[in-house]
């Protein structure tokens, strides 16, 4: 294996809500960081693929590139496996050749979503979507390329700033209407990019030093809430009555691609990499509140 000539990190699908902020926290810590765009980087092109890394030759790679339009999957599955099951295993062999470091965003959506408790990065997936099954390929793309330096990073029910979210999209709602009904039988971990992005700092830093061993991480903000739940937090943020927050059942809002109904991720790994979980979502929620924006609805917004 090569060993890369940088102390830089590269992240993929940069323009997205997450690799915005990731970049902007590296720079903020005075890490070079190279943030390409999809027009930089197809992680679809092998051979581009290869040379990019091989022209940057970055210490880390975080790919944060992906197809996760959820309901538009479920009828595209060879076009969505290229994005998220084959680009993955690409990625993984040009970090293989340079001796960089692979972090792969995962999803919740790789577990059926029937457990009562929390599950464990151990747990045996069981995808029951599109989007779902090809995640799971390229995180075994990614693992079974580099078991030595592949770090797969499970996470969950993103808001941030700066893309479509359930939290910016109930900011937007509780100016336009009166009530919103929302869906209150679906549990997760609500996440702010803010800490996911120090986290995956966090772990590549460790990943270096070589105190975080490889392989799976659950990355989500602690503590379990329902969209309901999450809903009337952020009316009550906003100053107004969380009681505008109707609860409704997931067979009211019937979509193309079945939602998992528990999505709470165990953090039991991270002990392995010498950090504590990551804090409640409630305290996260907080901080990030001034910074959210209102943009369009998404395709996976639990709401009507």
């Amino acid at each position: 294996m090569s060993l890369p000539s940088s102390t830089g990190w590269l992240v993929t699908g940069a323009a997205g809500m997450l690799g915005r902020e990731l970049t902007a926290r590296l720079e903020r810590r005075g890490v070079p960081v190279f943030p390409l765009g999809r027009d930089a980087l197809d992680i679809t092109d092998p051979a581009g693929a290869r040379a990019v890394i091989a022209r940057y030759r970055p210490a880390v790679v975080v790919n944060c590139a992906a197809w996760t339009a959820v309901d538009a999957a479920e009828s595209r599955h060879g076009q969505v496996m290229k994005v998220n099951g084959e680009g993955p295993g690409h990625l993984a062999r040009a970090c293989r050749a340079t001796g960089a470091l692979l972090l792969q965003l995962s999803t919740d959506y790789v577990f059926a979503g029937v457990l009562d408790r929390p599950y464990r990065e151990e747990d045996p997936p069981g995808p029951c979507t599109v989007y779902g099954r090809t995640k799971l390929a390229g995180e075994r793309a990614v693992l079974d390329t580099l078991p030595d330096s592949g770090y797969v990073v499970r996470t969950a029910w993103l808001y941030g700033a700066g893309g479509a979210n359930f939290v910016s999209t109930m900011i937007r709602l509780a100016a336009e209407q009166d009530t919103v009904a929302v869906v209150d039988d679906q549990h997760g971990g609500p996440t702010w990019t803010g800490d996911l992005a120090d986290r995956l700092i966090a772990l590549g830093t460790a990943a270096l030093s070589g105190t975080a061993p490889a392989g799976v991480y659950h990355a989500t903000n602690s503590g379990r809430a329902t969209w309901y739940t999450l809903a009337r937090e952020v009316f009550r943020l906003l100053g107004t009555d969380p009681g505008r927050v109707r609860p409704i059942s997931s067979r009211e809002l019937a979509r193309p691609a079945a939602r998992p109904a528990w999505s709470v991720l165990g953090q039991e790994r991270w002990r392995d990499a010498g950090l504590d979980p990551m804090r409640d979502w409630r305290s996260a929620l907080a901080e990030a509140f001034p910074t959210l924006h209102r943009p369009a609805d998404g395709d996976h917004v639990p709401v009507r």
